[in-house]
């Protein structure tokens, strides 16, 4: 970074509030993902978000990052040269052919209501704006933005903003021990292991049978190369049904050690379920998720968790209430179009 400009100015963007040893700033390395860390965890506990975050969960993000360029795309906000906030955009291509610039931000809560999450947001559609100027006229654009139920501030920002609401996901959990309806497996198929050199074709499997799902995104190398290494990637917790050679439907389970540990609960998460369109409307879905929510009560989990887009057109959040799940969190989805004056 030596010798190039890092400060973001207000030539840039003009609402940065006057505030005393406030700056903007650009990433800087790798040093900077304990900024990022030091702020998500000062945000997480008033904004309602159990999750952990560690170095090495940012580290692996960026490493595998898509359409996202951390050196111009994450800024900082400092206060005396220390981290306060920050925001990241990115874009992706919808199936669908639109293209969607999304934002994220953080700011920790002693600095909230003084204008620095608008200038976060501002710069996010900034970034968006130079980066959609790229891309083709005859495809809809959309801002991004999204936030959970606790997160009121971020909502109302939003809302003042033009954003509207489009989407609504669940955080669901379910205690263990609760009753599980009976199941049986479809004829002909079978469960077991996934061999090391099947990864590509379970990954390739899941692409293609969340291809009909609203926002999907076709998966890339990155992608899979990603997905080979994320921190929680334990192929001996995957319930995946086979039809000869052929993957037919997946639950693709894993633990978080360290989340585990720091809000003290033995939670299992039953994610990534999807079944392949000739082996749907058999209960496959249905049997796999309940095998893994027997597999982690034999492990002495207390609880499952999964997420769910509400509005699923194969009836997903049906099927997991049917097997005890309840909503814990509410996950709401914003856009705004950017029109092609901005674009």
């Amino acid at each position: 970074m030596k010798g190039k400009e890092i400060e973001i100015r207000k030539e840039v963007i003009p609402e940065i509030p006057d505030i005393p040893g406030l700056r903007f700033r650009l990433f800087q390395g790798e040093s900077d993902f304990a900024n990022i860390l030091a702020v998500f965890n000062a945000c997480k506990h008033v904004d309602g978000v159990d999750y952990t975050m560690t170095l090495e969960n940012i580290s692996h993000h960026y490493k595998h990052l898509e359409r996202s360029d951390p050196h111009t795309d994450l800024i900082f906000a400092e206060v005396d040269g220390k981290a306060i906030g920050y925001g990241r955009t990115g874009w992706y291509p919808e199936d669908t052919g639109d293209r969607i610039y999304y934002g994220l931000g953080w700011v920790i809560p002693a600095w909230r209501r003084k204008g620095i999450g608008t200038a976060i947001l501002k710069f996010t559609e900034h970034r968006g704006r130079l980066i959609a100027a790229d891309h083709p006229e005859d495809n809809n654009k959309y801002y991004q933005n999204d936030h959970n139920d606790q997160r009121a501030d971020v909502a109302l920002l939003l809302k003042k903003n033009g954003y509207k609401e489009v989407r609504w996901g669940y955080e669901m959990v379910r205690p263990i021990d609760e009753p599980l309806p009976e199941v049986s497996l479809p004829k002909e198929l079978e469960v077991r292991p996934v061999p090391e050199n099947r990864y590509r074709d379970l990954f390739n499997a899941d692409n293609e049978a969340f291809r009909d799902h609203w926002g999907f995104v076709e998966g890339t190398e990155e992608g899979y190369q990603r997905f080979l290494s994320q921190p929680t990637f334990n192929p001996s917790l995957w319930k995946v049904a086979w039809d000869k050679d052929q993957v037919a439907g997946m639950v693709l389970n894993y633990i978080h050690e360290e989340e585990n540990h720091e809000y003290q609960r033995k939670r299992g998460y039953t994610e990534d379920i999807s079944v392949r369109h000739p082996y749907r409307r058999q209960g496959l879905a249905r049997y796999l998720l309940v095998s893994s929510i027997k597999m982690f009560q034999e492990m002495g989990m207390e609880e499952t968790a999964l997420s769910v887009d509400t509005q699923n057109q194969h009836q997903a959040l049906s099927l997991y209430e049917g097997v005890g799940y309840k909503v814990n969190k509410k996950e709401t989805v914003y856009r705004r179009p950017l029109t092609s004056q901005e674009g």
